[in-house]
């Protein structure tokens, strides 16, 4: 479907573009929030019209979505919920509880607003992007934990909170890390000096065979120049 956006929609367009779009798009979402018109002649000619009025207000819109940003940008919602001792969920937080939390908490949204790719089922501390306007989002954190006393720990230390055995396992899997990188390094370190050390005996090596060489060279020479004496003498002989 053919439409003309009325203020900028990300992934979609500015104000005044012509997109295309799935029907169940524009009929359940662009249409009814009045972020398109259908892209008929009457509705250009209307939004030519209109445009300088639509610009006003998107910039009204703007500007108490930059007031707003202010106070919730950076801000963090607790969500208690049920969890086992590893941390995962029985079940999940998903936009609409941030939404109602975030209302509860008095901030207006509606859970479209809420740019969560995926539901949220461990606890701990995770980062939400919040679209106050289509030019402007801002970062709030959601607190998953298993009660209100574990999120301040939580929020204090910056980490979920986890069982011992679970605590335990990360701490030897840090350990295990550290090992493996320490080994690494130990492994890099006498690669590099048996290198070296390959080097030089090949250099000494390389000297070994120059000088046998020149050695030879110095014993084949005076036993040439012997057998050319020898060879004039004889000639010398038979000349006689």
């Amino acid at each position: 479907m053919q439409v003309i956006l009325l203020e900028r929609v990300e992934k979609l367009g500015q104000m005044g573009d012509e997109v295309t779009v799935k029907p169940g798009y524009a009929r359940n979402f662009l249409l009814p929030r009045g972020k398109a018109l259908r892209a008929t002649e009457k509705n250009r000619a209307h939004f030519d019209t209109q445009k300088a009025q639509l610009e006003a207000q998107n910039l009204e819109r703007r500007s108490d979505a930059e007031a707003a940003s202010t106070k919730l940008d950076g801000t963090s919602v607790t969500l208690v919920r049920q969890a086992g001792e590893s941390g995962q969920l029985y079940g999940s937080v998903n936009a609409r509880d941030v939404a109602h939390q975030l209302k509860t908490d008095g901030f207006i949204l509606n859970r479209n607003q809420v740019r969560l790719n995926r539901p949220i089922k461990t606890i701990g501390l995770h980062d939400i992007l919040i679209s106050l306007h289509p030019e402007v989002s801002v970062t709030v954190t959601a607190n998953v934990a298993r009660s209100s006393d574990e999120a301040e720990v939580q929020a204090s230390t910056g980490r979920a909170v986890l069982s011992q055995a679970e605590e335990e396992a990360r701490a030897e899997a840090q350990a295990n890390q550290t090992a493996l990188s320490v080994a690494a390094e130990a492994i890099a370190d006498q690669a590099e000096d048996i290198f070296e050390e390959g080097a030089a005996k090949d250099a000494v090596s390389g000297a070994e065979t120059a000088l046998s060489q020149g050695t030879e060279d110095i014993i084949d020479g005076p036993v040439e120049a012997k057998d050319e004496r020898i060879s004039e003498a004889d000639g010398g002989q038979n000349l006689e």
